[in-house]
């Protein structure tokens, strides 16, 4: 655990001394930078558009089940709120998941999925990726949207806890959904 703590600060403080000398070294030129519009610096902005793909389903490491997904993500007449719909295009069960994506603290990169039944979940942005994680009874989930140049990538995962060991807690990842989304409208 203490080798843990000592890559964890070797990861986070080492490459911000690096950029101080780095600054301080180029103190006396002048930098410009382009400032992004609002806009850019919204999730939700950059993923616009109807997006398809194949969610494959798996539990322990096994392909349980595949299932072609739609997501639409779109603007809505209310600043900041986002249609965040997903359709599950199941031949017996589909299934639509017609939520919205609310800017909640933009500084913060902070969001909330509105699933519109008093549930809302609290997602955190970090550059191109959305964040979640929450408790359902005793299972734990994680959920991340990330966008990549061509493909939004949708995960979901969820377990329980497993064992404790020394205050450290493990959790298990039973199930696993991910779907690669490509862009068609």
């Amino acid at each position: 655990m203490k080798n843990f703590f000592v890559f964890l600060l070797s990861v986070c403080v080492f490459p911000c001394m690096a950029q101080q000398v780095e600054t301080a070294s180029i103190n006396s030129t002048i930098l410009t930078t382009k400032v992004e519009s609002v806009d850019a610096l919204i999730f939700p902005e950059k993923c616009l558009g109807v997006w398809e793909g194949m969610m494959h389903i798996y539990q322990y490491n096994t392909l349980r089940d595949s299932v072609k997904v739609r997501f639409t993500a779109a603007k809505t007449d209310t600043s900041g709120r986002y249609t965040w719909k997903t359709e599950y295009l199941s031949p017996t069960t589909p299934v639509v998941k017609d939520y919205e994506l609310v800017v909640d603290d933009l500084k913060k990169g902070r969001y909330l999925l509105d699933e519109g039944d008093g549930v809302k979940l609290v997602e955190y942005n970090v550059s191109n990726k959305l964040y979640s994680l929450f408790k359902v009874n005793d299972i734990y989930l994680t959920s991340t949207t990330e966008l990549l140049e061509n493909a939004l990538i949708f995960e979901v995962t969820s377990g329980k806890e497993i064992a404790e060991e020394k205050g450290v807690v493990n959790y298990s990842f039973a199930n696993v959904q991910r779907v690669v989304l490509y862009k068609i409208q």
